[in-house]
């Protein structure tokens, strides 16, 4: 639950508008053509591919922008890697001092409250110096909290309408929210997303703008684990995501984009060309750059269906690789009665009450407490070792088990972002 003082329209939300926005300086479709052009990057572009850089580092940003790229995505993770390095410590406390004017907020409140202005702030800054779209992201505290995720996204949608697209994470409160946000309007980027079937769910319920394929942790998942080599795993599930997504548009006109995420090698941006989305971390811009490619070279990857090396003791099946690029007529069956459903009324314990009664709940699972806190002691990238049983048994799939590290990584990440923020604040009080 979420106070009433903090929602869209209140005075709280009304005073942080006002201070977030008040040295804002845009330049709305003023900066076309006053950047560089790169030709690699024409070429994918004219593949119909739309660029993405996946950093919020303001100046290394800088070495790598062309007007090929519309847009920057920012998550907890890199955020985090901005906030400490001090640049925003003086907002802080500016920022904690707004608050104080509020002393009825809860400590959670306050938390979530100086986050969402941290990331706000970021995303504005980004904003004037590139008139990029960013992609902002809510704290990992709303990832199971549908009526503040829903607020919180309205807010970040009032304060730059013209650029901000709001990330909510693949749960079941996030799905919900999506689909809420979707329907007024707001442009979704629908995050930590790990398969095909994934994504139908969501592009079919939520109905969002973006959704994604973190294909960098699939492969490292293979390598991690020893089950091969690691590549073309997560190239594999992006591009059948990919296709899906184009049968969706087509069969339901529905505007979702597919986005090519968490890229590790330039040449995965080679085996992907194509694709609606990518966004690419600046290293791995370096690199491809690097390879030096004639335009010619660069063409579309739509039509492949790449192959995975596993190494010969693994069977796949039982890993429920499957998961990551197959679509069951089970799931389309029941996304269809799912959407006969009153879910404007649904909770996220319906949603997971109808998967598991439709005999789909490995896709959305009811996690005990005890595998949260293995999933959380692990990492980014769980030990198979300690799934296999429940993967074999078809408990839960590859995608949802990658989709429950991930965000558990994010948490990490957000958590070590407020604790820095609570060190700011003490320090300024002893200063």
């Amino acid at each position: 639950m979420i106070m009433a003082n903090i929602k869209a329209g209140s005075h709280l939300a009304e005073k942080v508008f006002r201070f977030l926005r008040r040295d804002f300086n845009p330049h709305f479709w003023e900066l076309e053509g006053t950047f560089p052009s790169n030709r690699v990057w024409k070429s994918l572009a004219e593949l119909g591919t739309e660029l993405w850089f996946d950093s919020g580092d303001l100046e290394h940003i800088e070495v790598y922008w062309t007007q090929e790229f519309c847009a920057l995505t920012t998550n907890n993770t890199l955020l985090n890697k901005e906030v400490k390095k001090g640049l925003y410590d003086d907002f802080i406390v500016e920022a904690d001092k707004l608050l104080s004017e509020f002393p009825d907020l809860s400590e959670r409140e306050r938390r979530l409250e100086l986050a969402f202005m941290l990331n706000a702030r970021h995303g504005l800054k980004l904003v004037e110096k590139y008139d990029a779209y960013v992609s902002v992201e809510e704290h990992t505290d709303l990832a199971d909290d549908l009526d503040a995720a829903v607020e919180y996204a309205r807010r970040y949608h009032e304060i730059c309408p013209e650029r901000f697209i709001v990330k909510v994470p693949f749960t079941p409160a996030g799905i919900l929210a999506t689909r809420r946000l979707s329907a007024e309007g707001i442009p979704i980027n629908h995050t930590l997303g790990f398969s095909a079937r994934q994504n139908y769910l969501v592009a079919r319920i939520g109905q969002p703008e973006y959704v994604n394929v973190f294909m960098g942790r699939l492969n490292s998942f293979v390598r991690d684990n020893h089950l091969g080599d690691g590549d073309l795993v997560g190239e594999r599930t992006t591009l059948a995501s990919q296709a899906m997504i184009r049968q969706v548009r087509k069969t339901y006109d529905l505007p979702c984009r597919q986005i090519g995420a968490s890229f590790r090698t330039a040449q995965q941006v080679r085996n992907l060309s194509g694709i609606d989305v990518m966004t690419i971390p600046l290293q791995v811009a370096g690199d491809f750059l690097n390879l030096q490619l004639a335009p010619a070279q660069i063409t579309s990857k739509l039509h492949m269906e790449y192959e995975p090396k596993f190494n010969p003791d693994v069977d796949p099946a039982a890993v429920r690789f499957d998961t990551l690029w197959k679509i069951e007529p089970s799931l389309v069956n029941g996304v269809e009665m799912l959407l006969l459903e009153n879910l404007d009324q649904y909770i996220p314990d319906d949603l997971l009450d109808f998967f598991a009664d439709h005999d789909l709940g490995d896709i959305l699972v009811r996690w005990s407490e005890e595998e949260r806190s293995i999933s959380k002691a692990e990492g980014k990238i769980p030990i198979l070792a300690n799934w296999q049983d429940a993967l074999a048994q078809k408990r839960i799939g590859l995608d949802s088990l990658m989709n429950l590290a991930g965000l558990n990584s994010f948490a990490a990440d957000q958590s070590e972002m407020d604790q820095h923020v609570l060190e700011v604040l003490e320090n300024a009080k002893v200063a």
